[in-house]
């Protein structure tokens, strides 16, 4: 048996006991909660929900990671552009996510875009910090070597700069996801048309448990799919350099 198996198998097994000790409507068991998953997925919006949940995801991930990385590429390079933002990167680090959202629905109204726009403005100073920390942990031995070598700046680019930083930039892409994920359901629940977020903040004005575990279980089971079926062999696939020269 796989190791990443045993805990999902310990936690249902301390969720089915549970619901023995404590059984009622607001501690439903695994089983009934699996049922409500089937009906919600087969009957009900679970499908749209979800679907709606992770095209803000994706959209606000490709767009926040690309202006990260060339703001986080410029700040390593330029320490006089590093210094004169770097204030405004801290303050998106720290400020309150809720607050972001609050704010831009209030200027642009109750929308797809405003929802969107707050999770690239929560994500970008993340990435913006840990691509820059990769630039500057670059070997300047190897970027004097190429000009020794007089490579051309797209094989500098390709053997020098991209190996360096592509761990930080999985490691921006693993976190990132991460938070907006999270960030993508609060905003939902603050306000949007559908959505996982929208959904699960309905059924907690009925006290609806077993919806609640439902979509929360069919989220998770993305989010694992994701990490499991996209991330690992992608960064495999990325860093087989390491192993092929071990």
């Amino acid at each position: 048996m796989r190791w990443e198996l045993v805990s999902p198998l310990l936690l249902l097994a301390a969720w089915q006991l549970l619901a023995m000790v404590f059984p009622g409507r607001l501690f439903p068991t695994p089983i009934d909660v699996a049922i409500e998953l089937w009906r919600d997925t087969v009957e009900g919006k679970l499908l749209s929900d979800m679907g709606k949940t992770l095209w803000r995801a994706a959209v606000a991930f490709v767009i926040a990671m690309s202006l990260g990385t060339a703001i986080g590429i410029a700040f390593g390079r330029n320490r006089i552009a590093d210094r004169l933002f770097s204030t405004w990167v801290i303050v998106g680090l720290n400020l309150p996510a809720v607050v972001i959202a609050i704010v831009l629905y209030i200027w642009l109204g109750l929308t797809e875009f405003a929802l969107i726009i707050a999770v690239i403005v929560n994500k970008v100073p993340l990435v913006i910090t840990t691509i820059r920390e990769g630039v500057r942990s670059f070997s300047p031995e190897y970027d004097e070597l190429g000009r020794a070598f007089r490579m051309p700046f797209g094989r500098r680019l390709k053997l020098i700069f991209v190996p360096q930083l592509t761990p930080y930039m999985l490691a921006a892409a693993r976190t990132g996801l991460a938070l907006i994920w999270k960030i993508v359901l609060v905003f939902e629940v603050l306000g949007s048309d559908g959505g996982v977020g929208f959904r699960i903040n309905t059924l907690f004005q009925f006290f609806d448990m077993k919806g609640i575990l439902a979509y929360t279980t069919a989220f998770i089971l993305v989010v694992l799919v994701f990490e499991y079926w996209v991330m690992r062999p992608l960064e495999h696939y990325v860093l087989r350099w390491r192993t092929d020269r071990a």
